[in-house]
């Protein structure tokens, strides 16, 4: 059966996430360079780049950049953009990655993780993660903050974008936060459909799979703001530590 992941990161996808852009990436790769505190050349792995906006504002500020993600069609807009022959894509299941390590960084953003049903199918990636840094390589992992998704969950919104009108339902089920997409266009009524999933994993849990992968926790932040992580107010999660 074809996982929620596999069908949602599609063209559709290029559309309802239009609105990420790449200036506020470059203003987001700031403060994780000054968390990473890694020098110019150093390289750095954007585990799940998706449409490589991350990935080349690294690039941009001197790293070398390896960027990694499952969905062809979000490689295929990265290695359109200007600048992003400067940088390795690949295509791969973060679970299990075709490369041999050695990192002084990697990075996972934008909440790209939490996606499988299974603690342990989680835990994977962060091994991968630990695999892949060098001894003293650091991580930066960028996740939701679940008790502000709950507080602040909008149940159903909709909007228009160009030639498609765009309706989000949201819900806290089962311990995950869930999003319905339909998408419709205007002169076609047919409804393309995309489910997200993600799991809501407290800091505890959060720490706890760390440490279990073999990674050590250094900080948490609230927000690439640079605040020390609230539970009542950070609207982020967002991990920093290092490979011992």
């Amino acid at each position: 059966m074809t996982e929620w992941y596999e069908k949602s990161f599609g063209e559709d996808y290029l559309i309802v996430y239009k609105h990420r852009d790449f200036g506020g990436a470059r203003k987001e790769v700031e403060q994780m360079i000054s968390w990473l505190g890694l020098p110019s050349g150093s390289t750095v792995l954007d585990l799940c780049c998706g449409m490589g906006r991350h990935s080349l504002a690294l690039s941009e500020a001197g790293y070398k950049v390896t960027g990694v993600d499952l969905s062809e069609v979000l490689l295929h807009e990265a290695r359109s953009q200007k600048g992003a022959e400067q940088i390795t894509w690949l295509r791969s299941d973060m679970r299990d990655l075709p490369l041999d390590g050695g990192f002084d960084a990697v990075v996972n953003l934008f909440t790209s993780f939490g996606y499988f049903e299974k603690d342990e199918e989680q835990i994977k990636v962060l091994r991968e993660i630990c695999r892949l840094l060098k001894p003293g390589g650091k991580f930066v992992i960028d996740f939701l903050n679940p008790s502000y998704v709950i507080r602040n969950l909008v149940p159903h919104s909709t909007r228009e974008d160009g030639n498609n009108l765009i309706d989000e339902s949201r819900r806290i089920e089962d311990g995950y936060v869930k999003k319905d997409i339909i998408l419709t266009a205007k002169n076609d009524p047919t409804p393309r459909q995309y489910h997200e999933r993600v799991k809501l994993y407290s800091l505890e849990d959060f720490r706890a799979m760390i440490e279990k992968a073999g990674l050590q926790l250094e900080a948490v932040h609230g927000s690439y703001e640079d605040e020390v992580y609230d539970a009542e107010r950070s609207t982020r999660m967002i991990f920093s530590g290092i490979r011992p």
